[in-house]
């Protein structure tokens, strides 16, 4: 099974320009229109909007194009 991800959580995937990260913002689990396209989803297998962290751009994607990481923007250590 494919990990399933949730609203909030900070992805890497693969595009055409390299690997992209940013923030996935809805979790689709029914088959739904996307910029003309029929995006084929269920609760076992969603897609996931993606915002991304440098261009704002909106991508969706299945879970096996994705993988989890970490947070960069954790707060420093001010002395």
């Amino acid at each position: 099974m494919t990990e399933q991800f949730n609203v909030g959580d900070h992805v890497r995937w693969n595009s055409e320009a390299g690997h992209v990260s940013g923030t996935i913002i809805k979790v689709h689990t029914a088959d739904s229109e996307y910029k003309g396209y029929t995006r084929h989803a269920s609760k076992g297998d969603p897609q996931y909007e993606i915002k991304s962290d440098k261009t704002d751009h909106i991508a969706m994607h299945k879970g096996t194009a994705l993988t989890k990481i970490r947070q960069s923007n954790c707060p420093s250590q001010e002395q």
